[in-house]
């Protein structure tokens, strides 16, 4: 943990940070091991459910639910921020204009070449 340093366009996990890990209040520690209480039952009543020999209907998770729904509408749940818009901007623009420049520059030259009768070309049907 000594060396640990963050990521620049990364916040720093709840659990390594010192000060919300060390420092907690009784109460925030009673808080918490109660969540985790409440998690662990449901994690209990799930896993009896699923792994119940005898069942005949589906079973609902709702968490699964809402995760498939949003991976089925990510529009509508997608957040633009500055790393998104910067991954586009890099992966969507930027690729075009590269692309652009390199073939104008080079069909330029070719023809500024053929223009002053100086391109060799290779492998001509002509001579």
């Amino acid at each position: 943990m000594a060396d640990y340093r963050e990521a620049p366009l990364a916040t720093r996990p709840k659990t390594l940070d010192p000060n919300e890990y060390f420092n907690l209040s009784p109460d925030q520690r009673r808080t918490e091991e109660a969540r985790a209480a409440i998690r662990a039952d449901l994690k209990r009543q799930y896993q009896t459910q699923l792994n119940n020999p005898h069942r005949n209907e589906l079973i609902e998770d709702p968490a699964l639910n809402r995760w498939v729904f949003a991976r089925a509408n990510p529009y509508s749940y997608f957040k633009p921020t500055f790393k998104t818009s910067l991954l586009g901007a890099m992966f969507g623009v930027v690729p075009l204009f590269v692309l652009y420049f390199v073939f104008k520059t080079d069909r330029d030259r070719k023809e500024q070449q053929i223009n002053a009768g100086t391109l060799e070309r290779k492998f001509s049907l002509s001579s």
